[in-house]
C-alpha cells in the first residue's frame, strides 16, 4: 500500500479521483483510507479548492463542476437521458395549471415533452422553448423580454424579473449547473442564478430535472437550498448517502 503521508501529490491525485468518483468526500473517512491526521487532509482539500477542483464544505468537500458552455453546445450533450427526464417530469404537470419552464436543454426537452391534449399556461424565459411550445396546441405561452445570454440562451435582468411579479406559478420547473444537499441548487451565471431566484419565490411548487452527472456537485452561485427544492427529478437512482441527505432536506426524488 502506498504510503500516503510521505506522498502528498500522490494523495491529492487519490482524492481528485474519489472526488471525480462520487461527487463529494468526507475528512474523516479519507484520514482513516490512508492512514494522515484530519489536518492533513483538511490542508489537501484546501490546494484542491485553490486549484478549482471542488469546494470545501462542513467535514470535507464537493466537487466543483466545470462550466459546460453556450445553450446550444450543449442541446445534444446527454440527448437520451434528457429526454428520459422529460417524459418523467411532464407526468407531474397537472391540466389547467399555470407553470413557468426556465430556459435550459433539459427543460427544452421538457417542453417537447408535454402531452398534446394537456391544456395549460407556460411561461418561459427561454426563446427556445417559447417556439418549441407555439407547436403545442393547447398551450397558452408568454415569454418575458430581457437581455439574451449565450450561455444560458434565455432572457435575465430587471425587466425579466419585473414581469414574473404579477404571475403566481402552480409550478416553476428551474434550471441548473449543480445540485449537492448541502450546498443546494448552484450555477454559474451571477443574472441568471438571480432571475431563477425570482422566479422560486413566484411559485407554489419548485421542481428541478438535473442528469445524475451534476449530482452531488457545486457551480459558482447559489440558487435556492435543497430545502427550497421540493421536487428532484433524474435519470436514475441516486447514491444511496445523497439520496438519504436530500430526504432529510425534505426534497422527493423521482427516478426517471
Amino acid at each position: 500500500m502506498l504510503d500516503y503521508a510521505a506522498f502528498p501529490e500522490q494523495r491529492q491525485d487519490r482524492i481528485r479521483e474519489i472526488l471525480q468518483q462520487n461527487g463529494r468526500v468526507v475528512c474523516t473517512e479519507l484520514a482513516a483510507q490512508m492512514q494522515v491526521s484530519e489536518h492533513t487532509i483538511r490542508r489537501d482539500l484546501h490546494e484542491l479548492s485553490k486549484a478549482g477542483i471542488c469546494k470545501k464544505v462542513y467535514g470535507g468537500a464537493v466537487l466543483q463542476l466545470a462550466d459546460a458552455g453556450p445553450f446550444f453546445s450543449r442541446e445534444q450533450h446527454n440527448h437520451d437521458k434528457k429526454e428520459k427526464i422529460a417524459q418523467k417530469a411532464a407526468t407531474l404537470i397537472k391540466a389547467g395549471s399555470c407553470i413557468f419552464i426556465d430556459t435550459g436543454t433539459t427543460n427544452l426537452a421538457l417542453a417537447k415533452a408535454l402531452p398534446a391534449d394537456l391544456s395549460l399556461t407556460v411561461v418561459t424565459n427561454s426563446p427556445a422553448i417559447a417556439v418549441e411550445l407555439l407547436r403545442h396546441p393547447l398551450c397558452e405561452v408568454i415569454i418575458t423580454g430581457g437581455q439574451l445570454q449565450r450561455t444560458s440562451g434565455g432572457a435575465t435582468g430587471s425587466t425579466a424579473a419585473s414581469q414574473i411579479q404579477g404571475i403566481i406559478f402552480d409550478q416553476a420547473f428551474i434550471g441548473g449547473c449543480a445540485m449537492d444537499p448541502e450546498m443546494g441548487l448552484t450555477g454559474f451565471d451571477y443574472a441568471d442564478c438571480e432571475f431563477k431566484k425570482a422566479v422560486i419565490g413566484q411559485s407554489s411548487q419548485t421542481i428541478v430535472a438535473l442528469t445524475t452527472d451534476k449530482i452531488p456537485g457545486v457551480a459558482r452561485y447559489v440558487v435556492a437550498k435543497s430545502r427550497d427544492i421540493d421536487v428532484l427529478v433524474v435519470d436514475g437512482e441516486l447514491d444511496g448517502e445523497v439520496a438519504g441527505a436530500f430526504g432529510a432536506q425534505e426534497v422527493r426524488i423521482v427516478s426517471a
